[in-house]
């Protein structure tokens, strides 16, 4: 058993940013399913969006952000937000954290799509994600201890709905107890549930899943973001290809050459992401193959050294000017649903970064805003832990147990990444929704009563929770009978007014002592509170 003032479950830009702005007299433990390094945040090849040009305004990007989102966005989350960036920006510079300039030293600016301005800070080109990682690992303070290889699967909850500590087990199979004052959810989203995606493997929804069974409200889960082009190779994602290629005016065309993107929308190639990845599905889905023209972009292998290396090693060859792509799972716009402090409705447990509803992707995010999430609310959850009071819990760290008979079985992982690309992809119908939640549900219901996890392999608790998320994305699909942002409903294919702002929110309550009410997946409209 170990004990800290903070626990941090995961180890990606949001987790970091926190630990390099939570008070030197405040003992932190962070828990990583792997490597440090080893999150969507070191593989983000894009940048960070900042309205940091002279002819540009945070209200610019503000609006840039709600138009994306479909204005299921809060807007005064994305005001505050895109306010702070330059500022977030110049702080990590300042610190060392190296960032691509012109031969003025000036910052340069890219271009992404559904920007309106050039406004993208990158770091070693496409880069970005590695190298702010690697900047915030190696500048870690010293309060801050990292356990890694450790799989957080169960929050400690006691008789007062407080969060204490979490259960993890390492790669052995033992079981460690973590207690705290503060638990805060850093796990990224869920990704690579589907079949198609080039995140991480450890971004299976994990802490989205934990917190539901504690009892922590999920919001959005519908909305999954497709990014249109993943570089595939015989029917598998090879990488993936950032939107700062196009940017520089890469085009997507057919085999024959035809620019797929003309007349379908005023920004074409740089619309914004759904829009693309509906395009690409659509011709894929006709049985045309879809390619990036990158032959107008001049020395193509400087500006994107890491793509590069992901072309040649897939056996494609950059100088030929054609990337095959399509679009694959990339970003989960819901979550655990917080205020602008990260506070969730359970005392004690906070989430931030991918894991968290935040409010500002709204129905789908804006290129460039997820590493300036994790940099926003990693600083801000901190300043308020470093002034938070410790709880006042119960004695000896009570918590609650789940029982301990023999669970449900599980199906195979890839099996279920599969189905999950089938049905409840890019392009969405009752049908399939109903038959995959049918499938879903011969193994799990979201209101049952879940066992005990302590008797089972690594293996078979993530395909559980992993279970529990893909139940949650199929059911809010099937319950937001409208298109909005990256929720595409073929048979609802345009938005309906009375659907925005209005969220699908997940509560779990049963099995836990003195609760009756079973989960409901209830629509509320949005709001953030305290």
């Amino acid at each position: 058993m170990k004990k800290a003032d903070i626990i941090v479950i995961g180890s990606g830009i949001a987790a970091l940013q926190l630990a390099h702005h939570i008070s030197t007299k405040k003992n932190v433990i962070m828990l990583t399913k792997s490597d440090v390094k080893a999150s969507n945040s070191s593989l983000a090849q894009g940048g960070i969006a900042a309205s940091i040009g002279a002819d540009d305004h945070y209200s610019l990007h503000s609006d840039d952000t709600m138009e994306a989102g479909r204005f299921h966005n809060n807007k005064d989350v994305v005001d505050k937000i895109t306010s702070d960036a330059s500022q977030l920006i110049h702080e990590l510079h300042e610190a060392g954290c190296p960032f691509d300039q012109d031969l003025s030293g000036q910052l340069k600016l890219g271009m992404e799509g559904a920007h309106s301005h050039y406004r993208i800070v990158h770091s070693g080109g496409d880069a970005t994600g590695k190298n702010v990682i690697d900047f915030l690992v190696a500048t870690l303070p010293r309060n801050i201890s990292i356990a890694e290889n450790m799989f957080a699967y169960e929050l400690l909850i006691n008789e007062k709905n407080q969060c204490v500590g979490v259960k993890a087990k390492d790669e052995t199979g033992n079981i460690h107890y973590y207690f705290a004052d503060h638990v805060v959810i850093a796990t990224g989203g869920c990704s690579y549930v589907y079949s198609l995606s080039a995140g991480s493997p450890n971004v299976t929804g994990d802490g989205i899943a934990m917190a539901y069974l504690a009892g922590a409200e999920i919001a959005d889960m519908e909305f999954i973001q497709f990014h249109p082009t993943m570089l595939i190779k015989n029917g598998e994602v090879k990488g993936l290809i950032s939107e700062a290629v196009r940017g520089q005016g890469a085009k997507l065309v057919t085999k024959n050459g035809k620019l797929i993107m003309e007349g379908v929308h005023p920004l074409k190639d740089l619309a914004p992401r759904h829009v693309v990845s509906q395009t690409i599905y659509d011709y894929i889905h006709k049985g045309e193959e879809i390619f990036l023209d990158i032959s107008s972009i001049d020395d193509f292998e400087a500006k994107f050294p890491s793509i590069t290396e992901i072309c040649v090693s897939s056996g494609i060859n950059p100088k030929d000017g054609h990337i095959p792509v399509a679009p694959g799972s990339h970003f989960l716009m819901g979550g655990i649903r917080v205020d602008l402090n990260g506070k969730t409705n359970i005392s004690g447990l906070y989430a931030i970064g991918e894991a968290a509803c935040t409010g500002l992707h709204g129905a789908n995010r804006l290129a460039s805003n997820s590493l300036l999430e994790g940099l926003y609310f990693g600083k801000r959850l901190a300043k308020y832990l470093n002034s938070a009071l410790p709880m006042e819990k119960l004695e000896n760290d009570v918590f609650l147990e789940r029982s301990n008979h023999t669970p449900v079985t599980v199906p195979n992982f890839n099996e279920l990444r599969e189905r999950m690309m089938e049905n409840v992809g890019i392009v969405r119908t009752k049908h399939a929704l109903v038959k995959h939640k049918s499938w879903l549900e011969r193994y799990l219901h979201l209101d049952q009563e879940f066992p005990s996890f302590d008797n089972l392999s690594i293996s078979e608790i993530q395909s559980i929770l992993a279970i529990v998320i893909a139940l949650m994305i199929t059911d809010a699909a099937l319950e937001r009978t409208e298109s909005r942002g990256g929720h595409y409903r073929l048979d609802y294919p345009t938005e309906n007014i009375n659907w925005q702002n209005h969220q699908v929110i997940y509560h779990y309550t049963k099995g836990r002592i003195g609760a009756h009410e079973q989960n409901k997946a209830t629509v509320h409209a949005r709001a953030v509170f305290c």
